[in-house]
């Protein structure tokens, strides 16, 4: 079994990015975008409500407050600053899952804010702070030996370790900077095929050609890319050809 993510919600006004209604017919888990990185109240409602009638479960996508950099520029913020920003978010998302007749169901971090954990303590322990905080129950999304994910098994929380269907990988594992060239794989041929290879071998071939173990639980396709809904829709087709069961880890999780 594993779960297929994207990024939804992000939107902001009269600018459209991704055809998030598409992608909710494809994936399991929606990361809804919070109004610090992108997304305004209307679209995040509607976001919401979609995934409410879809049966999709909704994560808080929290990240810095930037809308004009779209969360990918670091901020040097204080803990305490980083973990109210992140309260507020999930609140802010919660109330509107709430008026789709859903719920906020784990956080996953986005963009700079999630690179960042991965290695810097301090953030990543005021953002474990701000959900055990808010709710211990939720369970929260990242990389495979970030400092996120370690300090948040620490704290208790149910972690839920990702992988990334259209990124390329650095051979210790973490993602190529978007910066660099090949970072963000288009292929949907060729990202379908890895996802597969991720699920069931678990393995993945890194820049240099080296081979990564992984062993995720759920698999994410960038909703922002223009190939997302064609991507998406070819990796849920070879997954179920793999014989691989697609279903939010949520669901998993409420069932133990």
């Amino acid at each position: 079994m594993i779960d297929v993510n994207a990024d939804l919600g992000e939107s902001f006004g009269r600018w459209t990015l991704g055809d998030d209604d598409a992608l909710l017919e494809l994936v399991t888990s929606a990361n809804v975008a919070c109004g610090f990185h992108a997304g305004d109240p209307s679209v995040l409602r509607h976001s919401c409500e979609q995934a409410a009638a879809r049966g999709v479960a909704i994560g808080a996508q929290v990240g810095y407050r930037d809308l004009a950099g779209f969360g990918r520029r670091f901020i040097d913020m204080e803990p305490q600053a980083l973990a109210d920003d992140v309260i507020y978010q999930i609140g802010a998302l919660e109330g509107l899952a709430r008026v789709a007749g859903s719920r906020v169901r784990y956080v996953k971090p986005h963009g700079a804010l999630y690179n960042a954990i991965v290695h810097h303590e301090e953030q990543a322990a005021a953002v474990v702070e701000a959900v055990r905080s808010y709710d211990p129950s939720l369970p929260v999304l990242g990389l495979p030996g970030s400092a996120w994910l370690r300090l948040a098994e620490e704290a208790g929380l149910t972690v839920v370790h990702e992988a990334f269907a259209d990124r390329a990988y650095n051979p210790d594992g973490t993602l190529v900077s978007r910066r660099e060239h090949g970072a963000v794989l288009h292929d949907s041929e060729e990202i379908a095929r890895r996802c597969v290879r991720m699920a069931v071998e678990h393995q993945v071939e890194a820049v240099d050609g080296s081979v990564i173990e992984v062993h995720p639980g759920s698999l994410c396709v960038h909703g922002d890319n223009a190939e997302a809904v064609a991507t998406a829709s070819r990796v849920r087709q070879l997954l179920d050809e793999a014989g691989v069961q697609v279903r939010s880890f949520a669901d998993a999780e409420e069932l133990r």
